[in-house]
């Protein structure tokens, strides 16, 4: 009896198209009892075999290896990340902590040089005050020459109102101390002088001048030059007439040498 197939391209079967023949036509035997009863038992064993073979699951070692190796590596990338995290936050608490101290170091510097300036300052204000509160000769250098209260005709009370300092005409006369410049010109027998109320409201007065440098009002300092040493007035020479008062007013006039010394000035 012939057999025909249809035309056109014919393929052999597939693997699995087989398989799946195989296991229907096994099981319909295995079913029947064929194996077990017609078939050797060698036959029988290769076909329990294959059919164990065709139907086992597919284990996956291969994607457990995979699986376990990507595991490993994003591990690793996780731990790398980490490391870079705590490097990065340690290496900025380090920055801030320098920066920390770099403005601590800085604001006791700042600190430190407002001290040392408010320091000087209040030194140079001590100084200005104790050269301000200070008192010296009127001529530098210069000895008393006629003392206070010296009797004489050429004094018209009969006695000295004040002392006369050693001084060369031209001589520079200073102030002795701080104060205000009252009188400025000519004093009759004091000839040129200068009265000036100084800072303790005493009084102190410069005679026989031959120039004056100062004007009424003027603010002076100790030492500051006031006039040149001369010969006017009612005078016998070149010297500097200096008296103490306790007023502006003539009469009023205390020892010259005990008020100086009083301040501080060894005559």
């Amino acid at each position: 009896m012939a057999f025909t197939r249809a035309t056109g391209k014919h393929r052999a079967p597939s693997r699995m198209t087989r398989r799946g023949a195989n296991f229907a036509g096994v099981a319909t035997l295995t079913a029947a009892g064929v194996i077990g009863t017609l078939g050797s038992p060698a036959l029988a064993a290769d076909m329990e075999a294959a059919v164990a073979q065709d139907t086992a699951p597919v284990t996956p070692a291969r994607a457990i290896v995979i699986d376990d190796s990507l595991a490993a590596t994003i591990d690793a990338q996780a731990d790398a990340q980490h490391l870079a995290a705590q490097k990065a936050a340690a290496a900025k608490a380090r920055a801030e902590a320098a920066a920390r101290a770099k403005a601590e170091a800085k604001r006791k510097a700042e600190a430190r040089a407002k001290e040392l300036r408010e320091a000087k300052e209040r030194a140079a204000r001590a100084a200005e005050r104790e050269r301000l509160n200070s008192y010296q000769l009127p001529v530098a250098g210069s000895p008393v020459t006629t003392g206070y209260q010296t009797g004489g005709a050429l004094w018209s009370s009969g006695s000295h109102s004040g002392v006369d300092f050693r001084a060369a005409s031209g001589t520079s006369v200073v102030a002795v101390g701080a104060g205000t410049v009252v009188e400025a010109g000519w004093g009759g027998a004091y000839g040129n002088n200068v009265v000036i109320r100084m800072n303790d409201g005493t009084y102190t007065q410069y005679g026989h001048l031959s120039s004056i440098g100062v004007t009424v009002g003027q603010s002076v300092t100790p030492g500051a030059p006031i006039a040149l040493s001369g010969s006017t007035g009612n005078s016998t020479g070149p010297h500097l007439h200096f008296e103490a008062r306790t007023s502006a007013e003539y009469g009023s006039d205390i020892d010259p040498v005990a008020y100086l010394r009083a301040h501080g000035v060894s005559v």
